[in-house]
């Protein structure tokens, strides 16, 4: 591993371990350090991961890591299937039993029958090859594949909302603004929020859901998944802005035979634009007038990326600046991926317009943290009731940042 000033790339094992540690009516034991373990749980806490999935480490020493011994894993999983009662435990590994080659599928299927009750279910992932991206999309794939059980169709229509991980800044308040619109525009309700408000049940009945919502372009496997064995079609889309929000639920429309709610969405619609109002002339008059401070740059997941830019020069007519993502397997030509030494370099660059990216960048920057889009944060986050990026109420939150911003400047 190379020497970096800044957070590197986060690993596999961080990937699966925030795609995981929501889920509630399970444990996860990891196979390694304990150290690995309380930091990971102070990392959740700061992101306002509270009272889900139950997280333990093996705790592992030389003589383990020397002699292969696994005992120490037997003995976990024996007491957290007598204190807690797991209806799953998720197995993670560490980067050392990846590097010396345990089999943790092997050594899982060698338990299992001891714990008829409760289900192991190993994760790869947890060495340094491999990316926090590259692990959720499996994470996301394995817990489709084999939690939910063959159920009936819900009577009313239903969704399941996949991709909502705690790595992305704000999960919490997005997902919760989407669950407002969809119950508004067509009276459905979530069977299954995957991962940041979900169970094991509610997992297990995935298969009873009319329409899978995929907000991540990692979640997209586990959709084909779910359509393969179940038959239900899927939307991968991060509605941004208010013509945006409405192409997204118009979208679902199609997909699902629904009709929505017309009445509900001209007062969405009527309410977001008037309360934007106000500043659009503002917007328009930089835009004419002063087009460098109109620049939009931003950083952060591709998908995150693209939908804010979507919004902000589509609808309020700024001007692109600026834009790389955090993972290079999403990079393209509109949005390439940075490493720390090009996106310091854009950041230093960036003197006009606004600048919206992780919340290390901002505060190295000495620039507005309230422009954050993206992780590593640097603060906690406690509660899920910050105003949304996404949706009708995301679009006056952005276009309200960007305002005060000019307003700075």
């Amino acid at each position: 591993m190379g020497l970096h000033r800044f957070k590197p790339l986060p690993s596999g094992r961080m990937g699966t371990l925030w795609t995981l540690a929501m889920i509630r009516e399970a444990a996860l034991v990891e196979f390694g350090c304990m150290g690995h373990m309380l930091y990971s749980g102070v990392s959740l806490k700061r992101a306002g991961v509270h009272d889900a999935c139950k997280l333990y480490s093996t705790h592992i020493e030389e003589t383990d890591i020397a002699l292969g011994d696994t005992s120490r894993l037997d003995h976990t999983i024996a007491n957290v299937v007598r204190h807690d009662h797991p209806r799953v435990i998720f197995l993670l590994p560490s980067s050392i039993p990846e590097v010396i080659g345990i089999d943790l599928p092997a050594l899982c299927e060698e338990l299992q029958a001891k714990y008829p009750e409760t289900l192991l279910l190993p994760f790869g992932q947890g060495g340094f090859d491999v990316i926090q991206h590259r692990a959720i999309q499996e994470a996301l794939l394995l817990l489709a594949k084999m939690l939910p059980v063959d159920v009936e169709r819900t009577e009313q229509p239903t969704y399941n909302l996949i991709g909502s991980c705690a790595d992305l800044f704000r999960f919490q308040a997005d997902a919760n603004e989407l669950i407002r619109i969809l119950d508004g525009a067509f009276n459905m309700k979530p069977v299954c929020v995957m991962t940041s408000d979900t169970t094991v049940n509610a997992i297990e009945k995935m298969g009873a859901a009319h329409i899978n919502l995929v907000l991540r372009r990692e979640g997209e496997p586990a959709a084909k998944q779910l359509r393969d064995r179940f038959g239900t079609p899927y939307l991968l889309a991060r509605p941004y802005g208010i013509a945006g929000t409405i192409r997204w639920v118009n979208e679902i429309a199609q997909i699902s035979g629904l009709s929505a709610d017309d009445a509900f969405l001209n007062r969405e619609r009527k309410s977001a634009l008037g309360q934007l109002l106000p500043v659009l002339p503002s917007f328009r008059h930089v835009t004419r007038s002063h087009p460098d401070e109109a620049i939009l740059s931003l950083g952060g997941h591709a998908d995150v990326v693209r939908g804010i830019l979507s919004f902000g020069c589509e609808e309020l007519s700024l001007i692109q600046g600026s834009c790389w993502c955090d993972c290079p397997d999403m990079s393209s030509e509109e949005i390439p991926y940075l490493a720390e030494e090009g996106w310091m370099k854009a950041v230093q660059t960036h003197q006009k317009g606004f600048l919206m990216a992780s919340g290390e960048a901002l505060d190295w920057a000495g620039r507005n943290p309230e422009m954050q889009i993206s992780n590593p944060d640097t603060k906690w986050r406690l509660h899920p009731y910050e105003p949304p990026l996404m949706g009708f109420r995301g679009a006056v939150q952005l276009a309200n940042l960007w305002i005060n911003e000019m307003a700075e400047d």
